[in-house]
């Protein structure tokens, strides 16, 4: 049994369907459109952020700026509104120090003042100390009282009063024997010393003669006389021979 095969059956489709092509034309279209649409919104959207991270950093920089401003101004006030206080505050330090200047070297001016004080008392008493005991270690049987009223004139206090008790028997006593003396101060030296009283070592030499002894005789001694300031003299108020 033959069958026939029509031509429109087996015979294969090569013409393409205008509408098909025009369909995938147009999605290809399409989707080349989107493709472009996106890459515009992309772009589109990177410079929106660019600009808005632009418009970030100015508004950051320009309120930066107005805290830099505000706090220069803070500043400028905090530096200007303390002046007087600090102005104030200077003058009174600077017057502490002038005080404190002033008043250590008035006291130190003091202190230099009583040292000088002391320094001159020291003198004077050396000075009188000396004198006295030539006075003290010189006498003349021919001239005994004068030789005591001068002794007693530069003697005070425990001293006075114990020469004036032996002087009485000391007087007769030279007398008697003719006795004559003369010191000499060779050397004297301050040990101690202040205002109103003063401690004067001495190194004497005198010469001593009477009846039994005509010829003089040199002793030594060493004298420390103690001198107060009485009535505005340097007086003697206690002799020692260490």
């Amino acid at each position: 049994m033959l069958s026939v095969t029509s031509e429109k059956e087996t015979a294969p489709d090569t013409e393409a369907d205008p509408d098909v092509d025009l369909a995938v034309d147009g999605d290809s279209a399409a989707t080349e459109d989107d493709a472009e649409a996106s890459e515009v919104d992309e772009v589109t959207e990177t410079e929106a952020e660019a600009a808005a991270d632009t418009q970030d950093a100015d508004t950051q920089d320009a309120e930066a700026d107005e805290q830099a401003e505000a706090l220069d101004a803070l500043v400028e006030d905090a530096s200007a509104a303390p002046r007087p206080k600090r102005g104030r505050i200077l003058a009174a330090l600077v017057a502490a120090v002038l005080v404190a200047s002033l008043a250590g070297a008035g006291f130190l001016g003091w202190k230099l003042w009583q040292q000088d004080l002391v320094t001159r008392a020291g003198e004077q008493a050396q000075q009188a100390a000396v004198a006295y005991a030539q006075v003290l270690t010189s006498i003349d049987s021919n001239k005994v009282d004068d030789n005591f009223a001068q002794v007693l004139d530069g003697a005070t206090g425990e001293f006075k009063d114990m020469y004036s008790q032996s002087s009485i028997q000391l007087r007769q006593l030279l007398i008697d024997n003719k006795a004559t003396a003369h010191g000499v101060v060779l050397d004297s030296a301050v040990q101690s010393a202040s205002k109103n009283q003063v401690v004067v070592l001495l190194f004497v030499d005198q010469s001593v003669a009477n009846t039994n002894v005509p010829d003089p005789r040199i002793d030594r001694s060493r004298i420390k006389m103690t001198m107060e300031y009485v009535d505005g003299r340097w007086r003697a108020s206690k002799v020692e021979l260490p």
